[in-house]
Formats: structure tokens, sequence, C-alpha cells
């Protein structure tokens, strides 16, 4: 066999960007989950390769695309059998086979988020093997090994389908028969919603995704030494962006007239959204209909996730069964009907009539019913054996204490907003734009006598963001000494009302921070009204001032008492 240089480096580059989407799946994931899970979120992510690589050699790769019947490939340990009759042209057996590896490692992984905050370890890389091993492998081999579907003019370019919706119904068998989270519905079955801790991994993860995606879509032209090769790839690149930027777009706006705002984690599932649902047609539509289906998508997203929420009671922390599994599905059928005939069938819309449609629909319905009945096997023998789900205790804790002793996968990094200084580190006086006489009144506080030697703790609640101009002020009156510590916490009017993915959030506290100052030879009310100065916009949130009397006052250091153990002198 001749190899092709460019063709060879076309599939590895592509591999690697491929690869390269664990990254993402692992910031997306750890993201719309708690913080008291990310460990686990990390470590199942990983796992998901490197269980998935020496499992789809040994014994996945063979199934998937030995030269075997139309439904089983062969069993073939270490990939040591002849595979000219399936590789690109020019491209060497090495090559396609780490190619086919993190195709596979990708189906696997999409598993995790669905199954979130709740899922042995132990289980979960039984699981995740098995998809390896023989679940992927059977359908993909009817899909791209040469299989009965593949006979039938079935049509799905990059895996729509063979990746991505066998990884949603995966998800959902396992999403259903682990249960919800604990908390995540009420005793009348009305979900709560658990937010995510950190929505900017969520967004860096979609992120990653979405560049990735180039080289999931591109990449598998697996050629690009022709003409042909070259003009199909900018089609595919251009339709890949293009549905899932429409796809956001229509979130946004349907998301906005839903909720009332533009739901932020909900658009970022829907750029996923669209570019899975391209996945399957990239190569065979128009850029009109990759936006038509963008459309789709977008409203899609939004129903599917508020469906299995609200209705089917399936607890999917990450959107993982609506974004692959509908979508994945709905791609690969719509391919059915805006395939231009350019590299397939006509579509029904461009005259192609039912064949090609219906052949795409039993595709789709065909590894459905497969993938349920083996994956239900599988979850149901992890489940009467070893277990699929942790112990109430081990769950509400956290899994990567009770799995993996991991107290926190932050422990020596700030998890807290910074301080950013403002000014030249003179107080600064807001005045907002609500008029003092309109704003809130202020309780006014007694009088304190001021010349004897007492301590008095005073205790203040502001915003974050007015933190460091709160330190500088207090610095500048003579205060020598604060504690600032971050709370949650809530005033009378409870906060403002806030949706996570379609949900009302129950809790109406909100982050603060709380900075107590012990004074005795500065003033107390030189110190609440320097505050009042730096604090107040005149808007609801502004904080509160306590005000306690100190009993006394010692330095452990010196045993220095009252007056004297406030003085920062040696």
């Amino acid at each position: 066999m001749e190899y092709s240089a460019v063709n060879t480096i076309w599939v590895l580059l592509g591999a690697a960007l491929v690869f390269f989407m664990q990254a993402g799946f692992s910031m997306c994931e750890a993201g719309f989950t708690r913080a008291k899970n990310t460990g686990n979120i990390l470590m199942k992510n990983l796992m998901d390769f490197c269980i998935g690589t020496p499992c789809f050699w040994l014994v996945g790769f063979g199934i998937m695309f030995g030269a075997g019947t139309k439904l089983f490939g062969w069993i073939d340990p270490m990939i040591m059998k002849d595979y000219s009759h399936v590789l690109p042209s020019g491209v060497p057996l090495w090559a396609f086979a780490i190619f086919q590896t993190v195709f596979c490692a990708t189906s696997a992984t999409i598993v995790s988020g669905s199954m979130a905050e709740r899922t042995k370890f132990s289980a979960y890389c039984i699981y995740s093997a098995a998809i390896s091993l023989i679940i992927y492998p059977v359908s993909g081999h009817w899909i791209w090994g040469g299989g009965w579907l593949s006979e039938l003019g079935f049509h799905d370019f990059a895996g729509s389908t063979a990746v991505h919706m066998v990884g949603g119904v995966c998800a959902l068998i396992g999403a259903k028969m682990l249960g919800p989270r604990i908390g995540k519905y009420d005793k009348k079955g009305k979900p709560r919603a658990i937010l995510g801790h950190n929505l900017t991994f969520a967004a860096l993860g979609v992120f990653i995704l979405w560049f990735c995606w180039f080289g999931f879509n591109g990449a598998s032209t697996v050629a690009m030494d022709s003409d042909a090769a070259v003009q199909s790839a900018g089609l595919i690149f251009f339709n890949t962006n293009l549905c899932a930027a429409v796809a956001c777009c229509v979130t946004l706006i349907f998301t906005w007239l839903r909720y009332g705002k533009p739901d932020v984690s909900m658009t970022y599932n829907a750029a996923l959204a669209g570019l899975v649902g391209i996945t399957a047609g990239c190569d065979a539509v128009s850029p009109l209909g990759a936006a038509i289906m963008g459309i789709v998508f977008g409203i899609v997203i939004v129903l599917a996730v508020e469906f299995f929420d609200k209705v089917a009671k399936i607890d999917d922390p990450v959107g993982a069964i609506s974004v692959h599994g509908i979508c994945g599905a709905l791609g690969t059928v719509f391919t059915g009907l805006f395939a231009t005939g350019i590299s397939t069938e006509k579509g029904l819309f461009y005259g192609g009539g039912f064949h090609f449609l219906g052949v795409q629909a039993l595709g789709v319905v065909s590894v459905i019913i497969y993938v349920a009945v083996v994956m239900t096997i599988v979850f149901f023998v992890i489940k009467k054996t070893i277990g699929l789900r942790v112990d109430a205790e081990d769950e509400i804790a956290g899994l990567d204490v009770s799995e993996h002793g991991l107290l926190t996968a932050y422990s020596g990094f700030a998890m807290l907003p910074e301080s950013v200084p403002s000014g030249n580190g003179e107080p600064i006086v807001v005045s907002g734009d609500v008029p003092e006489a309109e704003a809130v009144p202020v309780r006014k506080m007694p009088s304190f006598e001021e010349g004897t030697p007492k301590f008095t703790k005073v205790e203040i609640i502001c915003k974050e963001a007015r933190l460091e101009d709160l330190k500088n002020a207090m610095l500048s009156i003579g205060i020598t000494g604060m504690t600032v510590s971050h709370v949650m916490g809530c005033g009378i009017q409870k906060g403002k009302p806030e949706y996570y993915r379609g949900i009302q959030v129950e809790t109406t506290l909100l982050p603060k921070v709380q900075v107590d100052i012990v004074v005795s030879k500065v003033p107390v009310r030189t110190v609440i009204e320097t505050a009042k100065k730096v604090l107040y916009t005149g808007h609801i949130g502004d904080g509160k001032i306590f005000v306690y009397d100190v009993e006394n006052v010692v330095k452990v250091r010196t045993g220095e008492e009252g007056y004297d153990a406030l003085q920062d002198v040696e």
C-alpha cells in the first residue's frame, strides 16, 4: 500500500483534536455539578480514555471493523489481522486505529455527566469498559464497519448516531436505573434546581468541545489529497460551525421568552446540541439546511431538558441525554430530509422520496433498541453484584471524599473572587443613581462614649465588589486589623428570583462579605460613617452594620490583654 503523507497527517491531527475533547467534557461536567464531586468527575473522564484505549485495542476494533458478518466483526486481540478493506486511501493501520480509538472514548465519556454525583466509581469503570468492548463496536460495525446498515445506505458521517446517540442512550438507561440525586425532587415530585459550582468551567469546556469538533467532523473525511476532499472539508467546517451558532441564538431567544431571562447554561448546552445534531449530515446538507437544523435543535434542547427534568423525572445534571441522545437521533433523521445529494441520496426535501429518510429512521431505531437492551443488562448485573449507586451518606458528603479520599479538588486554591483595587487607595464615595433622600432608610446607631478604653466589635456585611474599597477606607482611619469572611445570606427582600435550566432556584441566599473589626482607640462612629460612605449606593443590598460590646481582648503571642492587645507594637 502506498501511503499518503497529507492524508495521514490529516487523520492524526483529527485524532489529536478528538482526544482533547476529553478535556472539554471534563470541564463541562465538572462545571455543571457541585464542587464536592469535581475530583470524581475528572477521574472518570480520565479513566474513560485510559480504560477504553486497551479495551478497544484488544477487542473493540476487531468487532467494529473486522470482515466477519453483517452483524458482528471478528475477535482480533491487539489488531493483528488484515484491515485493508476498511482503511482510508493512503492511511496506515495504526493511524486509522488511533483515530477510531478516540471516537470510542468520546462515546463512553458521555455517560459520565448524566450519572454524575451518585455513581460508584468501581461500577463506572466496569460499564465504561463494557461500552468500549462490545456496545459501541457492534453498532459501529453496522454503520461504519461494513454491516447491514451501511449496506442499506445509512449515512452517519461522523457519528451523531454511532457515537453520540449511543452514549446518550447509555446515559438514559443509567440515569433511570440510578434514580435522581438526593434532594432533586420534593415530596410532590417537583424538581429542585441543583446548581453547578462553576459556570466558567462549563463555558470553557463547551468552547474546547466546539474547537475540537472541527477535528471530529472535518477529519472524518480521512483525506485531503484531492479537490473533492478539500471542498468537502470546507463545507463540513462551515456547516458544523453554523448549526451550533444558530442553535445558540435560538435557545437564547427561546429561553428569554420562556423564562424572562436568557438562560446561560441552557444556551451553552444548545451549542453542543447543534454540534451533535449536524455531525451525521455535515457533509451532505447545504448551509441553509444546517441553519434550519440549528433552529430546531435550539428549541428541542430546551424542551428535552425540561421533559426529562419535570415529566420523566430522570435526573441528568449536564443534559447529556438531551444533547447527545435526542439531538443525535434527530440530526441523523434530519439528514434524510435535508441531504442535497452531494455525498448521499437526496433527502425528502430535495426530491429524494421517503426511501433514504426511512433508512435513516430505521438505523436510529435499531441502534436505540440494541444499546438499550444490552446496557440494561449490563447495569442490572452491576446493580445486583457490586452495586451501582453510592450510599446516601457518601452522596451527601461528596464522591471526592467517599470514593477517592480527596477532601476537595481545590486544596490550596482560592475559590472566592479576588478583590480588585480601585482608585489610588483612597476611599471612594459611591453615590449611585438613587438620591440619598429616596434610599432605603438606614437605622440610626446609638451614640457611643468616647475616651474610655472600651472595646467594640463592628460587623459589616457588604457586597463582595466593595471589599477592597472598604478595606482601604478602614486602613485610612487607623484600623490595623480586620477579619474577612465570605458568607451567604439575605434580608427581608429574600433576594432576586433566579432560574437554573428552567427551574426556579429555591434558595434566596446571596453571596456577601462579612468584615469584623474590633476597635478601641478609633471612634466607633468614625468606623460606621466611613463604612456607610464607601458602601452606599442607594440600592437594596448595600449591606448592614452591627455593633457589639466586647468584654476583653487577649493577644496569644504576648499574653497582653485589653487595650494593649490591640496594638501592633512589639
